[in-house]
């Protein structure tokens, strides 16, 4: 990012676990300024305002005329009242996922913004582990995808179901690569410790052929978060808890590019001979939390799109809810 004589004024509000997170690393980034605080707790908010030498304000709308940006990480149900006041007040947003209750307020944030010609950048976190910034280099076009995210349970998210509080995570990242519209959804959910669903599997059709099976639960012995990618000539495995990527590639045996690369057979079958290789890509040492909220900042300064925007936001939301939805025709509860 290029030198500025002057620093984005940050503001952000909602300071519970996540929140102190977004304030910790605004306060360290060289191109910002974090200029306040606001939560409706106003103990935590003084004792985190204290501890980074920052402004509390009394009420949301103070900070917002404040600031020339803001970082929401409140409840969902909260973002899109939020978002619209920071927006029609012509500031930069930062909304953590999902980005609002509904596609209906998404739509409208979006719409929004580009009328104030602003940006909205969703904080869709796992495009930022270092296991997919790894696979940069690589052209992925994958026909089918297999995501197992589980974690073990926590009353902190219990409110929404593990659809919109860990599935959607993936569904960002499937959208971000299958460049195709959504054909047809299959998914079914069970409400097991909670009055939400908590485990749910769905199965997501793309017109252009490829299929996402995509599994979620927050009541898992073991943490997981992995992803498998097929596609032509190619397997790819994500891990994204250990920050992790292995692929797995057919090339020719001509192709001196891959002679550094593990060669683990060939295949003889065809007009030419391919070499099947492994390749471990290079892991880049990175914050993810505090490297997306960097290339916000940087968006606003350079006048470019966020990496996550609002329409990505609007997308990954859509699918959640379609996936709600068919869950909703036949969720079961157990006993």
């Amino acid at each position: 990012m290029s030198p500025h004589s002057t620093k984005l004024k940050v503001g952000v509000i909602g300071v519970g676990h996540l929140g102190a997170l977004h304030a910790r690393m605004f306060s360290q980034l060289p191109s910002a300024e974090l200029t306040g605080l606001f939560d409706v707790r106003s103990e935590r908010m003084n004792s985190l305002a204290g501890e980074l030498k920052t402004k509390a304000f009394s009420s949301a709308n103070e900070l917002l005329h404040c600031v020339e940006a803001v970082s929401i990480a409140t409840p969902t149900s909260t973002h899109y009242e939020i978002a619209r006041s920071a927006i029609e007040l012509g500031l930069h947003v930062f909304i953590e996922k999902p980005i609002s209750r509904t596609t209906g307020e998404a739509e409208k944030l979006v719409r929004l913004a580009k009328e104030k010609n602003v940006k909205i950048q969703v904080g869709h976190i796992e495009r930022f582990n270092s296991a997919i910034l790894a696979l940069d280099r690589y052209h992925l076009q994958p026909m089918f995808v297999e995501s197992h995210r589980l974690a073990q349970f926590n009353p902190r998210g219990t409110d929404v179901a593990v659809v919109m509080d860990l599935m959607i995570h993936d569904i960002d990242i499937i959208m971000s690569l299958v460049h195709s519209p959504v054909k047809d959804i299959d998914a079914n959910g069970v409400a097991v410790v909670s009055d939400n669903v908590d485990i749910a599997n769905a199965r997501i059709q793309f017109e252009n052929g490829c299929v996402a099976n995509v599994t979620a639960s927050r009541i898992s012995q073991k943490k997981m978060r992995k992803m498998r990618l097929f596609q032509r000539d190619a397997y790819i495995s994500v891990d994204f808890l250990d920050g992790v990527a292995e692929v797995f590639r057919l090339v020719d045996a001509s192709d001196a590019s891959a002679e550094a690369t593990m060669m683990l057979g060939a295949i003889d079958a065809g007009t030419k001979k391919r070499n099947i290789i492994y390749e471990r890509p290079e892991i880049k040492e990175v914050n993810a939390l505090k490297y997306e909220l960097e290339l916000f900042t940087d968006a606003v300064w350079n006048n470019h799109e966020p990496i996550v925007t609002g329409e990505d936001g609007l997308r990954a939301l859509q699918v959640a809810h379609d996936i709600m939805e068919k869950i909703g025709q036949q969720k079961i509860s157990l006993p």
